[in-house]
């Protein structure tokens, strides 16, 4: 029986939050809906722990759904490379809904609650089928689940600012975009090819020489995958929705959304299209690195003119993404292993500095920005602690999960590029310092802003956050466990025999 569970485990990760999700919106008990929510993701993190132990030991779980074998039915894979995702949106899903519990009903209308957490379970639903599908087209299919689930949470910010429909209408033209472009791609690759598998095409597409068709259909996908992961400069979506989405939404989306995408955009780049060297390096070289690097000053730039707090960590996240894009562009084995380090580590960063904001904002009942929160941190020392750890790991100070991404990602850009891009990416993290400072400072230093607010920090909300930020503290000492996964999937990646 155990057996049987555990070989249907790639496919229940996915229908589970998917089947729940319809469940969930029948409920009118804003209370339950939350709490099969939570269960939920709780299985669902459970589940990805226990393909995380499979994958210790068989390398690759292969999963065909309806008993068709691939390449002609549908695959569920999860290996070296897709156990790493898995687990941030899992566990980041997890962690995300435990915090909502207070914080959502403050943001959304009571009445909508329940269809609230069917969206939020059908947006994860639709990440983790993104990182498990084997098929081009399935992937498709669930990059617009994940994203049209997620242009409705976004929407649901309407109650307490119009503008959140305005970013959620952004949101889904942007998106639709780059989908569009995305399956533009799969159609010329099928047209090519003849398959959808993606493991097929990569053998398939070995034995053909870069033609047109091949290199539209590369371009094609490659762009729209990266307006899906918002990099610069195809990040315009990203600051409005996770300014003026409901907070917990922007913690959900801040720390899985983006990861997913740049999860496939590696697929693409070092699995499907490995055979045409040519193509890849012109690709890495001259357009996904000086973008990254654009994006690492242009993000953290923005950050620092910003007072807007939810639109500064969104500015931010658009240069660490870069960091992430960055080291993939590089192409090495370590470069690219950092990459999959940073994607960890800044999911627990970003999910950290998001919580924080929340849980002042919530006590301030109204738009975060630097000026209202002056003196917040002597009535908030528990959420100003963890602001200031995840801070300190944002910007990759030692003893902190982010210096160990930056540490691995300064060592493979020497060993390849040389210092110059070393020293850029020393540059771009200390002007970081600049923006989180100013953060700091108005919480510690500056007077209390509003001196009637009386602030009892609660369990309920700060739980969550303690966890992330113990993670942030814990990753930073001992990340044996991150980094032995990123270089195990960075070789299966490279196709390189550990």
């Amino acid at each position: 029986m155990i057996d049987i569970l555990i070989s249907h485990l790639p496919i229940l990760i996915v229908i589970c939050p998917l089947m729940m999700s319809l469940i969930v919106v029948l409920i009118s008990n804003n209370y339950l809906s939350w709490l099969i929510t939570l269960v939920t993701t709780f299985i669902t993190f459970v589940i990805s722990l226990l393909l995380y132990q499979e994958v210790q030991i068989h390398s690759l779980i292969s999963y065909a759904l309806g008993n068709w074998a691939p390449p002609l039915g549908i695959e569920y894979v999860i290996d070296h490379v897709s156990i790493i995702p898995l687990i941030i949106i899992s566990g980041i899903g997890f962690l995300a809904t435990l915090f909502a519990f207070k914080v959502m009903p403050s943001e959304i209308d009571k009445d909508t609650i329940s269809k609230t957490y069917s969206l939020w379970l059908l947006a994860i639903a639709g990440l983790l089928g993104l990182v498990t599908t084997g098929d081009a087209f399935n992937l498709f299919v669930f990059l617009e689940i994940s994203s049209l689930a997620s242009v409705a949470l976004v929407a649901m910010g309407a109650k307490k600012d119009r503008q959140a429909l305005v970013a959620a209408y952004n949101y889904l033209i942007i998106g639709a975009v780059g989908a569009t472009l995305y399956v533009i791609g799969v159609g010329l690759l099928y047209a090519i090819t003849g398959t959808l598998n993606m493991a097929d095409l990569t053998e398939r597409l070995a034995d053909i020489e870069n033609n047109r068709a091949l290199i539209a259909g590369f371009g094609f996908m490659v762009v729209g995958i990266m307006v899906k992961a918002a990099i610069f400069p195809l990040h315009i979506w990203l600051p409005r929705a996770y300014a003026y989405a409901p907070s917990a939404v922007s913690i959900l989306l801040a720390a899985t959304a983006t990861k997913a995408s740049l999860y496939i955009l590696a697929r693409i780049l070092f699995s499907i299209f490995l055979p045409s060297d040519d193509l890849i390096n012109y690709t890495l070289t001259y357009i996904i690195l000086p973008l990254s690097i654009l994006a690492m000053f242009a993000g953290t730039i923005m950050a620092i003119y910003e007072k807007d707090i939810k639109r500064l960590l969104a500015h931010s996240s658009v240069a660490q993404i870069g960091y992430i894009s960055l080291a993939f562009s590089i192409g090495t084995k370590a470069s690219i292993a950092s990459g999959f380090i940073h994607m960890a580590n800044h999911a627990l960063i970003k999910g950290g500095l998001f919580m924080a904001v929340t849980s002042m904002g919530y006590y301030l009942q109204r738009r975060i920005t630097i000026h209202s929160l002056s003196g917040l941190g002597k009535t908030m020392p528990i959420t100003f602690f963890c602001f200031v750890i995840c801070s300190l790991s944002l910007a990759g100070l030692p003893l902190t999960a982010g210096f160990i991404s930056k540490l691995y990602l300064i060592k493979a850009s020497i060993s390849s590029e040389g210092l110059w891009l070393a020293f850029l990416i020393l540059l771009s993290s200390a002007l970081s310092l600049i923006y989180l400072w100013k953060i700091i400072e108005a919480l510690w230093l500056n007077p209390l802003h509003n001196q009637g607010i009386k602030v009892k920090e609660s369990p309920v909300i700060y739980t969550s956050l303690l966890i992330i930020t113990f993670l942030n503290i814990y990753f930073g000492l001992d990340a044996s466990l991150i980094v032995n996964s990123s270089f195990n999937a960075s070789n299966l990646l490279l196709g390189i025999d550990k």
